[in-house]
């Protein structure tokens, strides 16, 4: 960030006070009407701000996501619609069509992550302040992996050396890794895309992805789909596989049958830490958080996907932009990134210190940071990347088809190129 970019951040909040007198009202529209930690944690953030600033108010109206897209699309098209809305980073029609203002000049940038830029980003200018996000990671139930005999360091496994703990778990009468597709068109990809991730670099997974010059007949791409394919032929999924639903696969991986591993987004906190008779996990299981499987000569090892979910733009037609801004920076501080993270249990672009965490989760938060820790990021997991048919196919073999074992590398190789 430059001197002037936060220097300028800094001139906004300074006149906002100094010009407290000044009734002002902001208007947001936010999705997360039914998910309270949420709804508490950004009024909380619009009370501190108004006590903040006397005269202005902060009105915040809740919706589920397709009634607020819906509500949207008819204020904004009649030029008119809330000073700060929730948006996706899917959503590059709101910048297409200069429906929201650039923040590149407004944000205090040194506070939030530095992948938020790039995530949110379009022709030179910033759009987006990124409050929620999660990485896919994977779980370690470390009870089980005692058992099995079996060590799944935090760095990961190289190789062979994962195939072989998948092979001696398999041995032990234990589930590998739980997993399934059953309400869902991308977990049982994980596997599969984070070590196309790892192998090609993220420049180039990207390429593959969206149809540039690596293509799916790729050599590398190859040595990684066998890889992934020696994992699932060592019986690293559930026979249940294709069934089982996102919220079962939880509960099989914690409780009932058990299982090694989970690869998970870092949303699993949501689901496992309820109490024991909502499904979550029991209140003496452990877990441990690795960095996957790792394939030989990969370009990236330490290559992660992250995934930015909800986040807030400032409408371009607003009078009170500036005021928006402020509202927005009023946030990016660590204290309020700890808040989110206690309070939501999954990451966000807040710079966060997850070592002054405190409390019951104080322990997850510290393993959390340790697995990506050194960590380079792609933006977006591949059926948030990818548009058409070639999502579709992707959705069909690599998440479904592929992990489940009724396809071959080279079946995957030509539908995934027919794709394109």
């Amino acid at each position: 960030m430059t001197f002037r970019n936060k220097t300028s951040a800094l001139a906004v909040t300074i006149g906002l006070i100094a010009g407290a007198s000044q009734a002002q009202e902001l208007t947001l529209w936010s999705h997360w009407a039914d998910q309270a930690a949420k709804v508490e944690f950004v009024e909380s953030a619009a009370k501190a701000f108004e006590e903040a600033n006397p005269g202005v108010t902060i009105k915040i109206n809740w919706y589920q996501k397709e009634p607020l897209y819906a509500a949207l699309k008819t204020a904004l098209t009649a030029g008119q619609g809330p000073d700060i809305f929730y948006a996706e980073t899917s959503q590059t029609e709101y910048m297409e069509n200069g429906l929201v203002m650039d923040l590149k000049d407004k944000l205090d940038w040194d506070a939030i992550e530095p992948w938020a830029t790039e995530v949110w980003g379009y022709e030179g200018g910033v759009y987006g302040f990124p409050l929620e996000a999660w990485t896919v990671e994977t779980y370690v139930n470390t009870a089980l992996a005692e058992k099995a005999g079996v060590e799944i360091p935090v760095e990961g496994l190289v190789g062979a050396s994962f195939v072989d703990a998948v092979t001696k778990i398999k041995a032990a009468d234990i589930t590998p890794m739980a997993q399934g597709v059953g309400d869902r068109p991308y977990p049982g990809a994980f596997l599969t895309h984070d070590i196309l991730l790892k192998k090609l670099g993220a420049e180039d997974y990207a390429s593959l992805l969206k149809g540039g010059d690596v293509k799916w007949d790729d050599p590398r791409v190859r040595e990684g789909l066998e890889y992934a394919k020696e994992i699932i032929d060592a019986g690293a999924f559930p026979a249940s596989f294709s069934s089982i639903k996102l919220g079962e696969a939880h509960r099989y991986f914690h409780t009932s049958p058990g299982a090694v591993m989970l690869q998970m987004g870092s949303f699993y906190p949501s689901r496992a830490f309820a109490s024991p008779d909502e499904g979550g996990q029991p209140a003496d299981f452990d877990i441990s958080i690795s960095h996957g499987p790792i394939p030989e000569d990969a370009a990236c090892p330490k290559c992660k996907t992250i995934a930015v979910g909800g986040s807030y733009v400032v409408n371009a037609g607003s009078e009170n932009g500036d005021l928006a801004a402020a509202f927005l920076n009023s946030m990016a501080t660590p204290e309020m990134g700890n808040k989110w993270l206690e309070a939501n249990l999954v990451q966000t672009g807040i710079k966060a210190d997850p070592s002054k965490i405190s409390g019951d989760n104080a322990a997850y938060f510290q393993k959390l940071a340790a697995a990506n820790e050194g960590a380079s990021y792609t933006y977006g997991i591949p059926v948030q990347q990818m548009q058409g048919t070639p999502r579709e196919t992707f959705t069909q073999t690599i998440n479904q088809a592929f992990p489940a074992g009724l396809i071959s590398v080279d079946e995957v190789i030509d539908m995934m190129s027919a794709a394109y």
